[in-house]
């Protein structure tokens, strides 16, 4: 579904991303994780566009996006929940899912279509609360509210960056029920988290990422059981 092959990122002169190369395949959510510093975040704005790299390829469905405007990488059918939720403040619930609704009748078959209804039965607390602001809500609220605003770009493939960041352990928890709700739905997933459990808990293969690189990749019980790498790498 997604494949990076020896991509370079820069902030400047800074080298962040050092010959990053990994896939994430159809249908699967796979994490990343490593400490603060690694170049999860700058991986995701890669791919998303937001910060082109300089060099390597990004390959999305068999097509080369690097390079391509953000808004033409999302209307290709990959959505973005961005660290710290980003809720547009002067909206509305209802408006921060509407503004950027895609019809559902462009979807692809053999995936979920999502609209207004099905985001609410997804998060009826949503539904309750529509004519509130969106920074009306708590953390966990509008954590739900950025997954259904991605949600309604109708994507094949979801970028999700740190959606437990900052959230009660409860919480927690649900955000793990959900990325499990969605891959049934067929969707793809690349999960970018600190929590070393929901990752575990949600992925189907797991990459430990350090100084811009992969330097472990395997099944989440095979990293539960290298208490090496987590010591070594992620700290836990």
């Amino acid at each position: 579904m997604l494949k990076l092959d020896e991509v370079h990122t820069y902030y400047g002169n800074s080298h962040i991303l050092q010959g990053l190369s990994f896939e994430v395949p159809q249908g699967k959510c796979v994490a990343l994780l490593g400490r603060n510093g690694a170049g999860k975040t700058t991986t995701i704005h890669s791919i998303a566009g937001l910060t082109p790299p300089r060099k390597g390829t990004i390959t999305y469905r068999g097509k080369p996006v690097s390079g391509l405007p953000s808004y033409k990488i999302a209307r290709l059918g990959i959505g973005l929940v961005p660290q710290g939720r980003r809720i547009f403040p002067s909206l509305t619930i209802r408006e921060n899912l509407t503004v950027p609704a895609k019809d559902s009748r462009q979807k692809d078959k053999g995936h979920k279509s999502w609209d207004l209804e099905s985001v609410y039965a997804l998060f009826p607390v949503l539904r309750e609360r529509e004519h509130n602001m969106g920074t009306q809500l708590s953390g966990g609220q509008q954590q739900m509210l950025a997954i259904g605003r991605a949600l309604m770009t109708n994507p094949q493939f979801i970028l999700m960056d740190e959606p437990s960041e900052g959230l009660a352990p409860v919480m927690i928890e649900q955000v793990g029920d959900i990325i499990k709700k969605l891959k049934e739905t067929g969707l793809s997933i690349l999960l970018v988290e600190q929590n070393f459990y929901l990752a575990c808990d949600a992925a189907d293969e797991v990459l430990v990422m350090n100084k811009g690189q992969i330097v472990w990749k395997g099944t989440p019980g095979e990293l539960l059981a290298n208490e090496d790498i987590q010591h070594q790498y992620l700290g836990v």
